[in-house]
């Protein structure tokens, strides 16, 4: 039993759960405008889903890949059960068949807001992180998949991400070839093991007739003009070229629009895309090992009747953080309590960031220094003075 008196665990947080302290706060806000501003000036409508829905609709359609993932709670006023959102890619795919059901297509969105997941992984510790992205609902093909992944690249280089390429799949393929891998009851099999780990060996001995075939996709991964022509040499089947001609085109158009960000493309990568079912893709950075997003095609809306077809992105801002270069601190200057708006907003247009003095007594070096200011101000007429 927890002793009341004992005060030194209070301030613990559960694994994976953090505090957000300055300057990093500040600096996720900014990239977070930054990107949505870069989509909007693309024609995408913000919008905002709950943070909580019910469980039935959260999980239905594409949402049942990610019912694994969510904390469910139950809720005092209907008595029915919760879910907290671990993706926000359900919810707008929901609002789109509802709520705008009836709104011009293609519909172009792009959402913001913090997920909530109930597991971790090594690479990505967090279990709660701001997730954002862009939806582009009622468009398939080519150009779709070319307009959200440029779009995305751009936005990650607006809020200072460098290096940015992009690793294409199609994982929906394997599925194609083999029968097992097509049952998502068996994606943990061993055969599907074999392929996320590239292992050739166990995917020749586990394959079956489509083995030669398996293993050809995996060895041609790499470069996506020589992954193509690797895989364009394979005999595959006619279902299975018309995905490759796809991505193709795709790969076509990105050169064209994002001539210098590396593309490769991965023709066994199912990890992560579990709703997607034309082309997927996941964004990487130079600098750093984990993703910083994924997205694709996909089915909207099933759980309201057919479906339409859409492509979209989701953005990860723990790993986006973590990529950013050190932002400039700009400089900070204690003032008098008494400083006119006028002069404060004056200051402020020059650059500095201006403190307030808590008290009447004019600011000194010693109070700047404590406040962490590097100049302050004597008095309303002065200039700053180094502190």
């Amino acid at each position: 039993m927890t002793d009341p008196g004992d005060t030194s665990n209070r301030a613990l947080l559960p694994p994976g759960f953090t505090d957000t302290l300055a300057p990093l706060a500040a600096r996720e806000a900014g990239a977070v405008a930054a990107i949505l501003g870069h989509f909007a000036a693309h024609g995408f409508a913000h919008v905002k889903p709950p943070l909580v829905e019910f469980e039935e609709t959260l999980f239905g359609g594409i949402g049942a890949a990610k019912r694994d993932q969510s904390f469910r709670l139950l809720d005092p006023v209907s008595h029915r059960m919760l879910a907290i959102r671990p993706d926000m890619t359900v919810q707008i795919a929901r609002m789109a068949a509802s709520r705008l059901a009836s709104a011009p297509r293609p519909l172009r969105l792009s959402y913001a807001g913090q997920v909530l997941s109930v597991s971790a992984s090594q690479i990505r510790p967090e279990r709660q992180f701001t997730q954002l992205g862009a939806e582009i609902i009622g468009a398939e093909g080519a150009l779709a998949d070319c307009h959200i992944i440029a779009l995305a690249v751009r936005a990650l280089e607006q809020a200072g991400i460098d290096g940015v390429s992009v690793d294409l799949a199609l994982p929906g393929l394997v599925g194609v070839l083999s029968p097992e891998l097509a049952d998502p009851t068996l994606r943990d099999g061993a055969l599907a093991q074999a392929i996320e780990g590239k292992d050739t060996g166990a995917v020749a001995k586990l394959g079956g007739q489509a083995a030669p075939l398996l293993v050809g996709l995996i060895e041609a991964g790499g470069p996506a003009g020589e992954a193509l022509a690797m895989a364009g040499a394979l005999a595959l089947p006619d279902e299975a070229k018309a995905p490759i001609e796809r991505l193709r085109q795709t790969v076509g158009l990105l050169e064209a629009s994002l001539p210098d960000t590396p593309l490769t493309a991965d023709f066994t990568e199912r990890r992560g895309f579990e709703y997607q079912t034309g082309i997927g893709f996941t964004l990487f950075a130079r600098t750093l090992r984990e993703e910083l997003g994924r997205g694709g095609g996909y089915l909207a809306g099933r759980e309201f009747g057919a479906g339409e077809p859409a492509t979209g992105v989701s953005l990860f801002m723990d790993s986006i953080l973590r990529g950013l270069p050190e932002a400039t601190q700009r400089r900070r200057v204690l003032v008098p309590a008494t400083l006119p708006p006028d002069r404060s907003a004056a200051l402020q247009a020059e650059g500095w960031i201006t403190v307030h003095a808590a008290g009447p007594d004019a600011p000194s070096a010693a109070e700047a220094a404590r406040q962490g200011c590097g100049h302050f101000l004597p008095s309303q007429h002065d200039n700053p003075v180094e502190s």
